[in-house]
């Protein structure tokens, strides 16, 4: 992604989540078998990994040299599943929390404390999991967001009607907060200028697919999706689905626990 965060530093270089209230600021995978993933994700997408400040069952996931995801081992008696999660920053996630709970989406996990700030993992009313962060942000977040390979779709019955609830809980119409559109069938968060998050599913001529199962699904922009796949496949991953446009080449994966995610290529231009 390009353009420019207008964010609000500390003496540290930590970026402050008021800067970008309401805008994904973090991914992080629950997986069960950490080494597993750390040789799966270390084959498609290249990564290299660290030790994480939340303890020895977490990493932090580098591409290039810079962190853009996170890793957390699961504990197997836990009831959560194991998938990809996209983390909005809040003002304060107990009111986050609250206003879930008063527009039907319900709570998993947290509202819980760490050493940097406080989160929460819940899902909207149709079910799609996402977190919630009040807290400090990663190091030189304003560099992240303008190159971080990723994009997030949420995949739901009704995009309308996700949007709105979206647009309460992390209050996306408060001033310097992030704009929503109506693009091409679907709806379209953009912050600080940057479109970053979509919301596809029933336009206003279509009836809610009632098959679908709702999810916010990660995609992580890649040079080749094709050489993604295959190494998907040879380190027990799948494919299912394949996509080409004009703008580039969508391979949906799952990783050998079952996570989804998106290897996007663009059509260079």
């Amino acid at each position: 992604m390009s353009g420019k965060l207008i964010s609000r530093t500390g003496s540290d270089g930590d970026t402050s989540h008021h800067a970008v209230l309401g805008s994904p600021c973090w991914v992080s995978l629950a997986a069960r078998d950490l080494s597993a993933a750390e040789a799966f994700y270390r084959a498609v997408l290249g990564w290299t990994f660290r030790a994480a400040t939340l303890g020895e069952r977490f990493r932090v996931a580098l591409a290039h040299g810079r962190a853009v995801a996170g890793i957390g081992a699961v504990a197997p008696a836990l009831q959560v599943p194991v998938a990809w999660t996209p983390y909005f920053a809040v003002a304060d996630a107990d009111e986050t929390v609250g206003r879930v709970q008063e527009r039907g989406g319900t709570v998993g996990v947290g509202p819980i404390g760490f050493p940097t700030g406080r989160a929460a993992l819940v899902s909207d009313r149709a079910g799609a999991v996402f977190g919630v962060w009040a807290g400090r942000l990663i190091r030189d977040f304003g560099a992240w967001r303008r190159s971080a390979p990723l994009w997030l779709r949420l995949v739901t019955r009704d995009a309308f009607d996700a949007a709105i609830f979206y647009g309460e809980v992390l209050e996306w119409t408060s001033p310097g907060c992030c704009d929503v559109r109506y693009e091409d069938g679907a709806v379209v968060l953009v912050c600080a200028g940057e479109p970053v998050a979509s919301l596809c599913g029933g336009g206003p001529e279509s009836a809610p697919d009632p098959e679908l199962r709702p999810r916010w699904q990660v995609r992580f922009i890649v040079p080749d999706a094709a050489a993604c796949a295959r190494a998907a496949e040879e380190y027990g991953g799948r494919i299912t689905g394949e996509d080409t446009d004009a703008g580039g080449e969508c391979v949906t994966l799952r990783d050998p626990e079952g996570a989804e995610l998106a290897v996007f290529a663009p059509r260079e231009a």
